[in-house]
């Protein structure tokens, strides 16, 4: 879709945009990457995961050229990522190799390896802590550096620890289904238009870069009854996860020789679902299914209602919104859905004159050109 300026407008445009970068400059304050890096990070990762391109700093600096938008960080995060050279493709990522910050489960109390808390707000006051208003750097590294001191004191060992994980133990007790390995490539949505009934790996990359207010509403809905998937969260977890290439010039490879390249923090949720199945004797009976939902950084909300909307794509159903996938995954993108909003901004006198015209011919008494 393209529009074509009024003549005349350039230097109206750039006097615009001398005054946005006026509103920016006037209060002479200037925030540094390094600061929002550092402040920032649940931001950051919401960023991160909606571009889809795995770069703190690069998202810091979105935010910055933003002021603080995430539609327009995520706009600038998208489009550089589609000036970058695809060199390689990683090989795939065992989420068990996950050196685990964070690992909780709702459906069990007592889980291999115990629950890790980690760092979270979900037990923190929602109160404004007016002491932030007045911090000391001073104060900070004091509490810093008798924090790193303790925990040193109750490190148990140096060695990483895995973590299994909670489904594993129910498959082993035969109440989840085991699935042969899939090895077909995965649909790549940024290099292949996606096109209805979509595979799950399309789907679940549609999710992961999906707005996370969007995902999370939607997912709720499923939870309101516009849906019908309601699970309980199997695990929840945040941590570290290496990424490995294979040698580009080399043919076949095992996969020790692989090169390290670096790790990323991700956020990974494994829902229960309970659906009724037939068995051999066509009996209806009781199973669980799983919600799957991964996504960049610390990113809980969005990664849980990620698996809800996962497991409603599995079945779906004409009758609930959140089950039709042309309905979730072409509605939930930041992109392409402030976008589209935004362009509504852009002049549309051509076709507005028209309909003026017909409403002005109409109540003058003639008809309108549909009659």
């Amino acid at each position: 879709m393209g529009y074509v300026a009024v003549k005349g407008g350039t230097k109206a445009i750039d006097a615009s945009i001398e005054r946005l970068t006026f509103e920016r400059l006037k209060n002479q304050e200037i925030i540094e990457i390094e600061t929002i890096m550092a402040t920032m990070k649940s931001l950051i990762d919401q960023i991160m995961s909606e571009s889809s391109l795995y770069s703190p700093y690069l998202a810091a600096l979105a935010i910055k050229q933003a002021e603080g938008s995430m539609e327009e960080a995520v706009f600038l995060m998208r489009a550089h990522r589609s000036t970058l050279p695809r060199l390689y493709y990683s090989q795939a990522v065992e989420s068990e190799t996950m050196l685990v910050e964070r690992r909780i489960s709702a459906s069990f109390k007592d889980i291999p390896g115990g629950q890790i808390l980690g760092a979270t707000k979900d037990y923190t006051h929602r109160l404004l802590d007016f002491e932030l208003l007045e911090e000391d750097p001073a104060e900070n590294e004091a509490w810093l550096s008798n924090y790193q001191k303790a925990s040193e004191a109750v490190k148990a060992s140096d060695e990483l620890e895995f973590f299994p994980k909670v489904v594993d133990y129910l498959r082993e007790e035969g109440l989840f289904e085991n699935y042969e390995r899939d090895n077909t490539d995965p649909v790549d949505i940024t290099k292949q238009s996606i096109s209805f009934p979509a595979s799950r790996s399309a789907r679940l990359q549609v999710l992961t870069r999906g707005q996370t207010g969007a995902v999370t509403a939607l997912g709720y809905a499923s939870l309101r009854g516009y849906g019908q998937v309601h699970p309980t969260v199997g695990e929840v977890r945040v941590g570290s996860l290496p990424i490995y290439v294979a040698h580009p010039n080399e043919g076949e490879q095992d996969e020790e020789d692989a090169f390290y390249i670096g790790e990323i923090q991700v956020t990974e949720v494994e829902s229960f679902v309970p659906v009724t199945k037939k068995n051999d004797a066509n009996e209806q009976e009781l199973e669980f299914e799983i919600g799957y939902g991964i996504c960049y950084g610390q990113n809980e909300t969005k990664a849980i209602a990620m698996s809800i909307l996962d497991q409603c794509l599995e079945h779906p159903e004409s009758s609930f919104p959140t089950h039709d996938e042309e309905f979730v995954l072409l509605h939930i993108d930041s992109v392409e859905a402030t976008g589209f909003i935004s362009h509504l901004k852009l002049p549309h006198y051509v076709t507005f004159q028209s309909k003026l015209d017909s409403i002005r011919n109409v109540k003058k008494g003639g008809h309108t050109d549909e009659n």
